[in-house]
């Protein structure tokens, strides 16, 4: 069968199936986490002493004997071999972006021969897999290729079941035999606990007598499309690169907003709930589902939870996602920009501050000026955007986060922190020493009796905005929707960290100078407000006249693509940030770079060679058929003395000729492999590699539009977007 006639037999077999048989989902108290070594779990299992000592570790942080950790062990065991587990696993999230698991079995023999069952607190405690074979930025070689996993008790374990089998699956995290960090998890714990460090201090200050640890919190909105698997598999760059790399624009798309918020069709809906039910065993509180603006786009949003359980599970709900689409005959696609022309994805990170009990420190509450813990935070990270703007730049940068971000769907690539009106107008009153709380939001009387009357939010909503407050947290709403959240969440609580130390050494001068306390917030935070408030904007952050004056009036950086964004992680003010924190050594944070640079790179040339191999040998051939026909029968009609509009004919050839000309020009660029540089070859691939697929794709994509539909070999975006 051909490609043409595949793509045919596909729409016919996904609009004739069978309609899908839905069963009723199963109650939240049988399934929530079910799959699940929490610490309900574990007070059932271990004596009161054991519990009570790694409740405390999981909830401070504190440090866990080795006695423990064998109480804990032999319960978690016991715990996985009556859910059918054989095999245990350190998982672990390397700086691939993707999850890592070494399996291993709880069997051993003893010297009869005889299978017994074996786990103690050091193989619970530490895993050692090679350290070379994963990117680690020159860290770890092939003749020095040990690697450590150490369990992490702050997140929970859980069993993973697939087809197979379930394995036990402990969260840890992934250090070099050296001691350096070769994970995501390592220096995200370190963030969060420079960040209590700091918070707590200025707590202190601010005559807070009991205060409890700091944490920040994370809750991830997670977009996707799903198209049918079928239409997937006739697709190499889908199957390859994530992306559609050619596809004209269909005569409907997202135009008429009518995809955004509606009815969820059928079979997605029963996967939907499919997925759900396997994220409630394992514990992950998924709180919202809906159509996304593009057609073919969804969301699936977890409740907010501490920042480094958080970001295990949007692996695993990544995982899940994915999993879960192929026993329905989906394929789900996290690339950033999988269609062209149409919305990409993004996962929107909303993230907080707090403790048990002082609360979320970026809750303004009723009266937000005359809250100092709140205004002190709140300007804390506004003084981190400022100065480290272009480093949140480079944490989100990607091959497919290049398509999304400055797009009319997307942020900016301006880092710029919006607060809504209110919040704003406190700053502004704060900056010229007169704060008085005028312009509070008020309440919302619809005239209608049956509609309640409400208090108005403190501000509207900006999604123009890459770092916006939404009431009670910042959304970083420019995160691509395929990276993990944990270097967003590293760079955000740094940056709070080394603010947060800062208004406290300022604080702590006006305090000893005899100023009154409020007076002294009022101080620091205009001094902060005359410094950083360049990186306040409420306006469209999609005009152009916001990109000129971001950089030229208000000094912003604009980093359109990861080529201009990743050489920050070098930069010497980010190195000494890290340092001074203690969240990255001068050596982990030069691997960070090396290794995203290289995932960068090798991205490109592979979409370029894809590129290149498509349109020569499936788009070029299918262009020259119908040429052909289309030239048989204009001789044909010739014979019988009848005029033929060769129009048609002309643009095709015209077209193939130059796609196969440009597609040469591509072959050529990809055989370079000589620059000066990291950063060289980086420019190289965001200029030349991508300007030249650009061009072979015009081509290609005009071809569409000019081949009979029955001969065109690949999947349209009409049939991938709208056929479910």
């Amino acid at each position: 069968m051909s490609r043409n006639e595949a793509r045919a037999q596909a729409v016919f077999e996904i609009t004739t199936g069978e309609p899908i048989s839905l069963t009723k989902p199963k109650s939240l108290d049988e399934i929530w986490a079910s799959d699940v070594f929490n610490l309900v779990k574990m007070e059932d299992a271990l004596s009161k002493s054991a519990f009570k000592a790694i409740k405390k570790t999981m909830e401070t942080g504190a440090p866990l004997s080795p006695e423990v950790a064998d109480d804990v062990a032999a319960a978690m065991k016991s715990w996985a071999l009556s859910k059918g587990a054989n095999y245990f696993a350190h998982v672990f999230y390397p700086l691939t972006g993707a999850t890592a698991e070494k399996h291993d079995s709880f069997i051993v023999t003893d010297p009869s021969g005889r299978a017994i069952t074996e786990f103690n607190g050091s193989l619970l405690t530490k895993g050692e897999p090679d350290g070379s074979s994963f990117p680690n930025g020159g860290i770890r070689q092939t003749n020095a290729a040990r690697g450590y996993t150490f369990w992490d008790p702050t997140s929970p374990a859980y069993i993973l079941e697939r087809a197979n089998g379930a394995t036990l699956c402990i969260p840890s995290v992934f250090v070099s035999w050296t001691g350096e960090a070769l994970d995501k998890k390592v220096p995200l714990l370190r963030s969060n606990a420079a960040m209590n460090k700091a918070g707590t201090r200025l707590l202190d200050l601010m005559g807070e007598t009991e205060v409890a640890p700091l944490s920040s919190s994370c809750g991830a909105e997670q977009e996707y499309f799903l198209l049918d698997a079928t239409f997937a598999n006739l697709r190499p760059d889908l199957l390859l690169a994530g992306r559609t790399l050619f596809g004209a624009a269909p005569a409907k798309g997202q135009e008429f907003d009518d995809h955004y918020f509606g009815a969820i069709p059928e079979r997605v809906q029963a996967y939907m709930e499919a997925v759900e039910e396997t994220l409630y065993r394992l514990g992950i509180p998924a709180k919202t589902r809906h159509n996304e603006v593009a057609p073919g786009q969804f969301e699936i949003a977890p409740y907010f939870e501490a920042a480094n359980v958080a970001a295990d599970h949007q692996q695993m709900l990544m995982t899940v996602l994915k999993n879960t689409a192929k026993k329905h005959g989906f394929v789900c696609l996290l690339h950033e920009k999988p269609f062209a022309g149409v919305n990409g994805s993004g996962t929107h990170v909303n993230w907080s501050v707090g403790n048990p009990t002082q609360g979320n420190l970026l809750d303004p509450g009723e009266t937000p000026h005359q809250n100092l813990n709140f205004l002190l935070f709140c300007g804390a990270v506004i003084r981190g955007v400022h100065l480290y703007g272009p480093l949140l730049r480079a944490v989100i940068a990607s091959a497919g986060n290049d398509h999304r971000l400055g797009a009319n769907e997307a942020p900016p690539a301006i880092l710029s922190v919006y607060l809504g009106s209110e919040i704003e107008a406190i700053f502004e009153q704060i900056q010229q020493g007169k704060l008085d709380g005028t312009g509070v939001a008020g309440i919302m009387d619809l005239g209608l009796a049956e509609i309640i009357p409400f208090a108005k939010d403190a501000g509207d909503r900006n999604r123009t905005s890459p770092f916006a407050f939404t009431g009670n947290r910042f959304e970083f709403r420019a995160v691509g929707s395929q990276q993990s959240v944990s270097g967003p969440l590293i760079a955000m609580n740094t940056m709070l960290a080394d603010s947060l130390s800062w208004i406290a050494d300022k604080l702590e001068a006006e305090l000893a100078s005899g100023t009154e306390k409020p007076a002294a917030v009022i101080a620091v935070l205009k001094d902060l407000m005359t410094e950083h408030s360049a990186v306040i904007f409420g306006g469209d952050g999609y005009s152009a006249d916001w990109h000129k004056a971001a950089v030229e009036e208000r000094g912003l950086k604009n980093l359109p693509t990861t080529a201009d964004a990743l050489p920050y992680l070098q930069d010497e003010a980010v190195k000494a940030l890290f340092q001074r924190t203690g969240v990255l050594s001068e050596v982990e944070l030069e691997s960070r770079y090396e290794v995203y640079a290289e995932v960068y790179v090798l991205s490109m040339a592979v979409e370029a060679k894809l590129a290149a191999d498509m349109a020569k040998t499936i788009i070029y051939p299918a262009a020259m058929k119908y040429l052909s026909d289309l030239a048989q029968t204009s001789a044909a009609a010739a014979a019988l003395n009848i005029e033929v509009d060769t129009s048609m004919a002309s643009t095709i050839a015209n077209h193939a000729g130059a796609m196969l000309s440009a597609v040469n020009k591509l072959i050529s660029a990809t055989e370079q492999h000589s620059f000066d540089s990291t950063e060289a070859h980086m420019q190289f691939c965001a200029k030349e590699l991508a300007g030249l697929m650009a061009e072979v794709r015009m081509h290609a994509d005009a071809l569409e539009l000019e081949v009979a539909d029955e001969q065109w070999p690949l999947p349209k975006y009409r049939e991938m977007l709208f056929i479910k």
